[in-house]
């Protein structure tokens, strides 16, 4: 079932392929197909899957590479779930929301998206460290040639940026694993967990394997190539690089960080939580001091992914817990508030905030879907992110009560930032006659960020049945690396 999952978009990119250029609505309906089936066969997984069990489930095993004892293995447990529905569920959204921001190379662009999609998929289910770090290498190429050839004016030196920080952290990675690989005999992620009495306390794999991770989250001061990568790509990449490609960060930190290493996590949690720290506060004040709408929320990722690294160097069950579903949360949100973006710019071609004003009297439904996706970004009660932020602080406070109080003081400048940018778009006076030709978002506009904003009131007002899936993996991780389980 994981391998049809991973693999379904990968088959929809072929044929995507092998269609005439001129068949534009042909390839649009291959792609949707292809990643609506994926996500159908994900919520069969997501049926069967046992939430009392902690260990992997679905597993798929065989031979890849024998002579080396590399293996192609897949599996999925509490902590990957989500992020396997996640995915798959952004991306048919995405594919939904792109004929209003791509209209040239149609052909590479939907076979582009559907590899990302499998790449990405393998990521988050590969128990085979070589065969996640072919799938974490395969995730930047489709990315690089997006923003490269569909982005803005600055896109190629956002693209080459883009992929030189994550080949930088990846070549240390690869590294880290191929020693690992070769002391243990094995390159499978649950023998090596097994094992980690060999490499529990070795520093230096353990920053092999966080840099990588780091960069991709990004943590500051690692960040700096996503404001440019975000602000140039197309509407549907920055969707899919703020939703999807920085969880596989924080997911690598806690599948392999913590499980590999406890012993370095423990001692280097302090200068972690250090940095998401700043790194949320930095990500907060800076963001306040953008002009350009996408560019600030770019910076607000910094800030709340800043949030997902303090619960997950936290090292308690509810620091974890938050960190997974705060990854979530970020990605219904934030995604969310980039396709928003994107929409007034197709109407503007601008997303300098100065040039508007009054936009939700000329756009009511457009206003109120945006204003739901930035209270969720807030902290709202009732909504997502509420959620997520709260059960982080807790277990922030248990591990390092003066940073937690630091990271509190994040919440309250994120409503700052998140409510100007609000108020200069869509409050006040048009500042600009050209708001005066501004129509409300369509039936297709509205119906591909509807499951986002439905998803931000379930999660917000019913979380127990995305903790409960994810409760006995934590565990059983923390458990193993000797971690506090509370």
């Amino acid at each position: 079932m994981l391998s049809t999952i991973t693999f379904l978009p990968l088959i929809g990119a072929l044929i995507v392929v092998v269609l005439p250029r001129a068949a534009g609505r042909a390839m649009r309906s291959v792609a949707m197909l292809a990643s609506l089936a994926a996500f159908l066969v994900s919520l069969l997984a997501l049926a069967g899957f046992d939430m009392s069990q902690a260990g992997y489930q679905l597993v798929e095993s065989q031979q890849w590479i024998p002579q080396y004892n590399i293996g192609y293995k897949v599996g999925v447990d509490g902590i990957s779930i989500w992020l396997l529905m996640l995915t798959t569920l952004l991306f048919p959204i995405v594919i939904a929301a792109s004929p209003g921001a791509i209209h040239t190379r149609e052909k590479e662009y939907y076979a582009l998206m559907l590899l990302m999609e499998t790449a990405t998929l393998g990521v988050f289910l590969a128990l085979d460290m070589f065969l996640f770090y072919v799938f974490w290498e395969f995730a930047l190429v489709p990315m690089y040639f997006i923003i490269g050839v569909w982005g803005g004016e600055r896109r190629v030196y956002a693209s080459v940026k883009f992929f030189i920080y994550t080949m930088a952290g990846s070549a240390l990675m690869l590294v880290a694993i191929l020693f690992m690989g070769v002391t243990a005999g094995t390159f499978d992620l649950e023998r090596l967990a097994a094992q980690n009495s060999l490499w529990s306390a070795n520093t230096l794999l353990f920053l092999a394997f966080a840099i990588a991770f780091v960069i991709k989250v990004p943590l500051f001061p690692f960040h700096s190539w996503l404001p440019d990568a975000h602000t140039e790509a197309p509407t549907p990449g920055s969707v899919i690089l703020a939703a999807v490609l920085l969880k596989m960060g924080a997911y690598g930190l806690i599948r392999f960080n913590l499980s590999l290493f406890p012993e370095a996590s423990r001692q280097l949690a302090p200068l972690m939580i250090a940095l998401a720290v700043i790194g949320i506060l930095y990500g907060a004040i800076v963001a306040f001091a953008q002009s350009d709408a996408k560019r600030l929320i770019a910076y607000s990722s910094v800030s709340h992914m800043g949030y997902i690294v303090l619960g997950i160097f936290s090292l308690n069950q509810l620091g974890v817990q938050g960190a997974l579903l705060q990854m979530i949360n970020h990605g219904l949100s934030t995604g969310g508030l980039f396709m928003i973006v994107g929409y007034l710019y197709e109407r503007r071609h601008t997303r300098e905030m100065a040039r508007f004003g009054g936009v939700w009297a000329k756009m009511p439904l457009y206003g109120a879907l945006a204003l739901i996706l930035v209270l969720s970004s807030v902290g709202l009660p009732a909504l997502n992110g509420f959620v997520g932020e709260f059960v982080i602080l807790q277990g922030a406070f248990q591990a390092n009560q003066l940073w937690a109080a630091f990271a509190a003081l994040g919440m309250v400048l994120s409503a700052v930032y998140l409510l100007t940018f609000y108020q200069k778009i869509f409050l006040g006076e048009s500042r600009d006659p050209a708001n005066d030709t501004l129509t409300d978002i369509d039936w297709r506009e509205a119906l591909a960020v509807a499951p986002l904003i439905a998803l931000c009131f379930v999660i917000g007002l019913y979380s127990l049945p995305f903790f409960s899936a994810m409760s006995a993996s934590v565990n059983s991780l923390l458990g193993a690396a000797g971690m506090v389980m509370r």
